[in-house]
Parts: C-alpha cells; structure tokens; sequence
C-alpha cells in the first residue's frame, strides 16, 4: 500500500472503495453534487485521481454508489416508520408524510446538482438492492390498514399514495422544471393539511347517531 493510500487509511479500517464512497458522499452533504468532479474527490480523500478508476468503472458510477449512501443515511436519521395496527391512521401518517419531506428535502442539494447527469440517476435507481422504498412501505401500510378495518373498505389507496408521494417529490420536480434557485421546499406544516385531505378519502366514515338511532325504529 502506497504512504498515501495509508494516510488516507489511517482513521479506519474500511476498505478504499468504501472510503471513495464515504468521501463523496460527505461532499454531497456539504457542498451539494453540483461540480463535483473526480479531482476534487480524489483530493478529498487522500489519493491520486487515477485511484478511482481502480475501484469504479467511471465518475458516474461513484456518484451513484454516493447518492445511494446519502440516501440510506438520511433515512437512517429519521427513525423507523409505524407499523399498521398501531396508534391512529392520523398519526401515523403524519409520520409518513414528514417521513417523505424530510427524507426529499434532506435529498434535495445532491439531486439538484445531478440533474444535468441523468446517468448517475439512472445508475441509482437501479440500486435498491432489493430494499423496500419508502413508497412501497407507505401503500403497504395503507393496504394492511384497509385489510385491518381501520379504513374504509374501498378506501383507494394507491391513489392517496399518489398524493403523499407527489407532494413530497414536488421540491425534486421544481429543481428539474424550474432549476435550483426557484426550487420549492415543501414546508414541514404542510404535514397536516395533506394528511387532512388524504383522509377524506380513505378514513372510515361512521354514520350520525341520529341516522343510526332512526335506522332502528320501526315503521309506524
């Protein structure tokens, strides 16, 4: 091992391709991923440019493996998501949707600066590994909610999947549309009006005592 590959070593025992890794995924964090370049990178961690071509087939292959780390550590950060049965609905999607913002605002410098570098996206995406999205554990929850009772029997539920989901890549969808400077963030108290509306279509809906007690007296 190189003096230099051992200094950029020395504070672990983690592999080089793990620290190539970790070293742009803290830059994404910090500076965003607008310019980020291969020298720069390279100079961050500790090595050599051509290093990294040792370990990754190009650039965009380790931006990739660096959005998809980012992406896991925020998600790390913000707790587990309710499980169905437990608490209410109301609550727990509440939990959900400031799941999904803060996850997409958190997100957001790093995609806005890869915007221009739909490869690395594209490579991304393709990364799940198999892993449960956030998406897919929101209309799981809401199915198993349905199958619970706890929501309306017909309650449509890929379609207020729809709705949390849209609303919180609406940040990501501005970068692309608008560009960076007037990307819309959505607010952390939007939480409420959302969650609000999705209800309306999916809560239970118990009839008025005065229906139920009307519905029980017999014909004169």
């Amino acid at each position: 091992m190189s003096p230099r590959k051992a200094a950029a070593l020395r504070a672990g025992d983690r592999s080089l391709r793990e620290h190539l890794i970790a070293t742009a995924e803290r830059m994404m964090a910090e500076r965003g991923a607008a310019g980020l370049t291969v020298r720069a990178i390279a100079r961050e961690a500790g090595v050599a440019d051509g290093v990294l071509y040792n370990h990754f087939a190009d650039k965009e292959e380790l931006l990739a493996h660096a959005l998809r780390a980012r992406a896991e550590s925020v998600a790390s950060g913000l707790g587990p998501l309710p499980e169905p049965g437990t608490a209410t609905i109301e609550e727990n999607l509440r939990a959900y949707v400031a799941h999904g913002l803060a996850a997409h605002n958190a997100l957001l410098p790093a995609l806005a600066g890869l915007v221009a570098q739909p490869e690395v996206l594209a490579r991304f995406s393709a990364m799940s590994g198999g892993a449960e999205d956030w998406r897919s554990r929101l209309a799981r929850y809401l199915r198993a909610e349905r199958d619970l009772g706890r929501l309306a029997p017909g309650a449509p539920v890929d379609a207020a999947t729809s709705m949390i989901v849209g609303a919180c890549h609406e940040p990501v969808l501005s970068v692309l549309f608008q560009g960076g400077e007037l990307a819309h963030r959505v607010p952390s108290d939007a939480v409420d009006g959302l969650v609000a509306v999705v209800l309306r279509g999916i809560a239970r809906h118990e009839p008025h005592q005065e229906t139920r007690q009307e519905s029980r007296q017999e014909p004169g």
